[in-house]
């Protein structure tokens, strides 16, 4: 079995996939209002989403960030797929923070009091972006 985890990443690979892991485990059995007021929270983003049911929605979502989560842990898992992965859920959390009224400050990307727990997603962005690099940059 070879391990295809860096010393290197492994504090940012298990930080980041505990904490998305954590966030799939909390949706597990979410009941009908969670998944409106979910799917509700993406729709007023990314107003193509409407045509999903809310509870598909909140289960794809719930088994991606369980993937997700997992695959950033697992280390047989390489970095630059775990990282690929990892940028492409958190751009789209990141753009759910600059789509959303609210959010942001007027004219800029500072964020509100009630953008603060959704633009703190950018570094889960920048990790993924760094296990990327990190994997693709190295000498052989």
């Amino acid at each position: 079995m070879v391990l295809r985890i860096k010393a290197r990443q492994v504090p940012l690979r298990f930080g980041s996939g505990a904490f998305i892991l954590n966030s799939g485990l909390s949706k597990l059995g979410m009941g009908e209002p969670a998944a409106a007021q979910t799917h509700g929270f993406a729709v007023s983003a990314y107003p193509e989403l409407k045509q999903i049911d809310p509870r598909v929605f909140l289960r794809v979502l719930t088994v991606t960030e369980l993937t997700l989560g997992a695959a950033l842990m697992l280390p047989l898992i390489p970095g630059w797929l775990a990282g690929a992965g990892l940028t492409a859920f958190s751009g789209g959390l990141f753009g759910l923070y600059l789509r959303t009224p609210g959010l942001r400050k007027e004219g800029s990307l500072r964020p509100t009091d009630q953008g603060i727990p959704i633009a703190k997603d950018i570094w889960l962005l920048a990790i993924g972006l760094s296990i990327v690099i990190d994997d693709l940059t190295e000498k052989s």
